[in-house]
Parts: C-alpha cells; structure tokens; sequence
C-alpha cells in the first residue's frame, strides 16, 4: 500500500517494499545493486562536471535527472518480475493482456506464445527491464538501449490499451521520453557515453560502441 513518495521512497531504498520482501535475502543483492548504480551514476556525473565545462548547463542537468528517475522506475519495475522463471505478478498481467490487447493478433500472441511458455519469457522481460535501467542510470549506451524500451514501452500500451484500470496514455507518455533520450542522445548529459566518446579511441571496438550506441 503506498503512503506518500519520500516514504515509499525510502522503503524502496533500504529494501522494504512487498516487491523486496517476495524475493527474500534476494532483496539484499538488489538494494546493494540499486545503491551501486546510483552512486557510480553521481560519480560519472561529477566527472562529467569537471573535465567538461560544455556540460555545466540546465539543459544537460535537467536531462541528466529525467534520464536517471526513468531509470530509476525500469528498475524498480523489474523486481517484480521477480522470482523467475515465474512469478505470480507477471503470470497475472501477461493474462490481462490476453484479455486486454488492442487487437486480437496481439491477443492471440500472448494467449499462445507468452502464457504458454512463460518460464521462458518471463527471464527474458527481466533481464530487458534491468538493461534499461542500468543504461538509463549510468548513461551507458542510452540511445541503443531507450530505442529498445520504446519499443517495450508501445507494446505494453497496445498490450493493456484496453484495459479498465490502466491509463493508455501511461505508456504512451513513457515512449515519447525515451524517444526524446533516443534524438538528444541523453547519455551524454553528465552520463557513461560522455566519458566513452571523450576517451574511446576511433576505430577500436568501444569507439565503434561509442559511435553507435551513445
């Protein structure tokens, strides 16, 4: 049950949502990796800040924040995909999109591919989810992997379009961001693919990543 957001917050930070606590001594990992993100993302951000005057400005501060708390909500989104290969959560709104979807083809999909082998699906969301987050919150490749989560993003808003308790819009809002971190290639406001194209040299496999993904 959510009280008010620096409370929930909070309990999120240290471990202590239902999300946390279906998962066991699993929670500690993940409060440890949470934590580990977020200060290697500060420490990329300073480093930024000081070795790039370019980068001191509202714009690059203000996409550098967004970029992070978006990260920040694919993170806490993933746990409950939690455990695998199947959780009870995710069985219950991949059958809602059975239900849901805006078309039937779509319906048909997750009726007879997703449902039916979820052990293997499930896994595999997972591991997308935690990707997005940790190249939103480090800036790490952001524009390679925000196409892949608007992507994400538009099939869960076709997914649940017509679903009674949820916003269309809701995902929909969430692809244009992720758009926008795509065309402004936002993991080079105060982010890792700053540094990557500061210092990978031309030509080598990280500069080609540089060049491609950041």
């Amino acid at each position: 049950m959510r009280t008010n957001p620096f409370y929930d917050t909070w309990l999120f930070i240290i471990g202590s949502t239902n999300d946390h606590q279906n998962i066991g001594a699993f929670k500690y990992f993940f409060v440890a990796l949470f934590l580990a993100l977020i200060i290697a993302s500060a420490w990329i951000a300073w480093r930024n800040w000081h070795e790039d005057p370019a980068q001191r400005n509202s714009r690059d501060v203000t996409t550098c924040v967004c970029r992070v708390l978006i990260g920040c909500m694919w993170f806490q989104g993933c746990l409950w995909k939690l455990p695998l290969p199947i959780s009870d959560t995710f069985q219950y709104w991949t059958g809602e999109m059975a239900q849901h979807a805006a078309f039937a083809f779509h319906r048909a999909l997750v009726s007879d591919v997703y449902l039916p082998y979820l052990a293997f699906i499930q896994p595999i969301v997972f591991l997308a989810e935690i990707s997005f987050a940790t190249s939103l919150i480090l800036g790490f490749g952001v524009r390679l992997f925000a196409l892949l989560a608007v992507f994400f993003s538009l099939h869960l808003w076709l997914g649940l379009y017509r679903h009674p308790a949820e916003w269309p819009w809701t995902y929909l809002f969430l692809a244009i961001v992720l758009a926008l971190f795509v065309a402004y290639a936002a993991g080079r406001s105060l982010g890792a693919d700053a540094l990557l194209r500061r210092y990978a040299k031309p030509g080598t496999l990280v500069g080609r990543f540089a060049a491609l993904a950041s």
